[in-house]
């Protein structure tokens, strides 16, 4: 991976920022690396309990977001965001660990992969497949650096008074035991080595109502504030816990939920695009369908060195949906308030003013 713009053009930027000394350096993957030794004495800045981490902060973004040396454990990473997200990682210099529960399915991606990657196959409601994960990831890779907590199931709307306490413990088991189980195996391995970056992937159903259905929104709720716990907790043994919290992504979930066959649904995402394009309009602000890619970035930044000041974050990739309602709809209903109340004014007795003489004369009496 190489960095943007020219070495001329990153110097220059480097000695009007910080006037430090640059010199190149070679990094220990053999990649050539500016270092500004006035500013760190090279190329290992300390953290605020002494410790060296290796940490070009100068170098550019660009070159901040590889993963060279790097291993990951993605839950759910058989099909849509999971899939994409360990294709993306392998790209950048990961090694992999593809984790889901449909053999056939994961072994074929880590195939497409090529030696970075792995299958294990696992369910993430259960805590001893969850241990036998992690454990297994170590044992292929020695060390653990990004756990990606993407496992999931579909979204089922029904009322408060209709709930179905199986069905809500399967959603739970799933979307937060399973997020949970995953950190409590992941931790002790990422605190040894005293850094690690633990991702989950939430969903803006967690932080808003209306759009999903109720078990599902909950138990994102709770996955999301668990990242703040756990931000807080982790943080002094240099571990990062942040959220991914996307809108409506063509994936696969929607044909699941539609009672396709997970092969059928993985595989055409398309319909899922053209069905969210055609609702598209009322809800976001930006006119783009969101896809599994998009997710993928957002965990790249994360998982990389780029992020490493973002903790407890919920980073949330929905095309402006939490920002508030598209203009188009909200000038719709601007104008329709504005010929309301004109309407009502004209049908008043009062209206065209004379309410207001009146009034006037009486206070004047």
């Amino acid at each position: 991976m190489s960095c943007p713009g020219s070495t001329s053009q990153m110097r220059a930027a480097l000695d009007v920022a910080q006037q430090a000394t640059i010199q190149p350096g070679v990094n220990k993957y053999g990649r050539t690396i500016l270092k500004t030794v006035a500013l760190t004495g090279g190329c290992v800045a300390p953290d605020w309990r002494g410790r060296g981490r290796s940490f070009c902060g100068t170098t550019g973004v660009g070159a901040m977001l590889t993963l060279e040396g790097k291993v990951a454990v993605i839950t759910g990473g058989t099909s849509g965001i999971g899939a994409g997200t360990a294709g993306l990682f392998v790209e950048h210099g990961a090694r992999v660990v593809i984790a889901g529960r449909r053999r056939d399915r994961g072994e074929e991606v880590a195939r497409a992969l090529g030696q970075s990657a792995v299958f294990v196959r696992t369910d993430v409601g259960v805590e001893a497949d969850v241990k036998t994960m992690i454990e297994q990831s170590v044992a292929r890779f020695g060390r653990l650096d990004c756990l990606v907590n993407n496992a999931g199931m579909g979204s089922q709307y029904v009322g408060i008074a209709e709930a179905d306490f199986d069905q809500l413990d399967r959603t739970i088991a799933v979307h937060l035991r399973g997020v949970l189980a995953a950190m409590k195996h992941a931790v002790p391995i990422m605190a040894a080595q005293g850094t690690g970056s633990i991702i989950t992937v939430a969903s803006i159903n967690g932080t808003r109502a209306g759009l999903g259905g109720l078990y599902y929104s909950v138990a994102k709720a709770a996955s999301i504030h668990l990242t703040r716990c756990a931000a807080v907790e982790l943080g002094e043994k240099g571990i990062r816990i942040n959220t991914i919290s996307p809108g409506p992504i063509a994936t696969g979930i929607f044909g699941k939920g539609a009672g396709l066959e997970h092969n059928e649904a993985d595989g055409n995402p398309a319909y899922a695009e053209t069905a969210i394009a055609a609702i598209l309009p009322r809800l976001q602000p930006l006119p783009y369908v969101g896809r599994a890619a998009d997710i993928a970035q957002a965990a790249l930044f994360l998982a990389s060195d780029a992020a490493r000041l973002i903790s407890g974050h919920n980073l949330v990739v929905d095309g402006g949906i939490s920002a508030g309602w598209p203009i188009a709809v909200a000038r719709d209903d601007i104008a329709l308030f504005g010929e309301t109340f004109r309407a009502r004014r004209t049908s008043s007795p009062e209206g065209s003013g004379g309410g207001s003489r009146r009034r006037a004369g009486h206070a004047t009496s």
